[in-house]
Formats: C-alpha cells, structure tokens, sequence
C-alpha cells in the first residue's frame, strides 16, 4: 500500500488525538511510522495501524477506517486539487474513480494498486457504487464517500447493501443524494 494513506492516518490522529495519541498507536501496532508518500509499504502494516487506533480510540476497524475516509478529504483535496477541478457535484466526481482518478493517481504513485468501482446510475436520486478489492477497505470507500458529500456540501446517505465482511462476494454502497 502506498505510504500516502499512512500520512493521512497519522494526519488525522494527531489534528484530533495529538501526538502522543499517534506515538502510542505506532507502539502498539509495533511499527516505526516512518512513511513516505509514494513508498509501499505492507497492507498487514496499515491493518496494526487502524486496530491499534481503534483500541486506543475506543472504536472499531470500521469506523476508523470510514473515518480516516471521511476526515483524510480536505488533506486530499488540498494536495491534489487538480481531481477535482470542472467537479460541481458528489455525485460527478465518483462516478469518474475508475476512468479519471485512479488512473492520474496511477501517475502520481507509480505501481499503486486501486480498487474497481462499478456503479449504478440509472436513478437520478441514487448511486449504487460496488466495490472490489483484496483490501477489503469498503469502510474506507465509504467514509471517502461521505467526504466527498461534505467537500461538496450535500446531504447523502450511504448504506453498505452487501459487504465482503459479511461473507457476500463484494461491497454495495447505495448512495441516496437528498435534496
């Protein structure tokens, strides 16, 4: 996995918990925590890393990992406003994941793995998003999701229809825009 989602783990814990917050979760998860954003490393090592959070947190693996999605946009959106340019909508901008940004993050870390979203858009009021990835990162996706909604500033639900976490094949995410 490439380093720049442990940057953004770390960046979210210490604007919220602090430092020592992110120091305690290095220890615990037993890691150095020394990243570099176009390095790889381990995805056992980022899966330490979001079990001790949420330990530490008093959380699950889930919703660390729908929050670091959720929390980790803005700092997405300020190093690579380039994805986002000519986007007015949520809804715009995930629908162009598989054709558009995975390929430029593609350029930007070379030999990064992105999963593959099929969508669903045959309703003006909802998106079904399906997720495919050895990582099993849909809470992540998710919480992308949900950042995408507020870097916007629309009101959507999002429920997970099928999850790879509850034995089904793949992730469903039914997004409903509202309003």
């Amino acid at each position: 996995m490439k380093g720049i989602i442990f940057n953004l783990l770390e960046h979210v814990v210490v604007r919220d918990h602090g430092e020592q917050m992110w120091d305690a979760i290095l220890d615990d998860a037993g890691v150095d925590g020394v990243y570099t954003a176009v390095g790889t490393y381990p995805d056992e090592e980022l899966g330490s890393l979001v079990q001790a959070s949420a330990e530490r947190l008093g959380s699950t693996r889930q919703d660390i990992q729908r929050w670091l999605g959720r929390e980790a946009f803005p700092e997405l959106v300020d190093r690579y406003p380039v994805f986002f340019d000519g986007h007015s909508s949520a809804r715009s901008f995930i629908l162009t994941l598989n054709d558009v940004i995975h390929p430029e993050v593609r350029k930007l870390f070379p030999g990064a793995y992105a999963p593959t979203f099929r969508f669903d858009d045959s309703r003006p009021d909802e998106l079904r998003l399906t997720y495919d990835s050895y990582r099993r990162m849909c809470f992540f996706a998710e919480g992308l999701v949900e950042g995408t909604a507020n870097h916007f500033k629309e009101d959507l639900g999002v429920e997970q229809l099928e999850c790879i976490e509850r034995g089904d094949p793949h992730c469903t995410l039914r997004i409903t825009f509202e309003g």
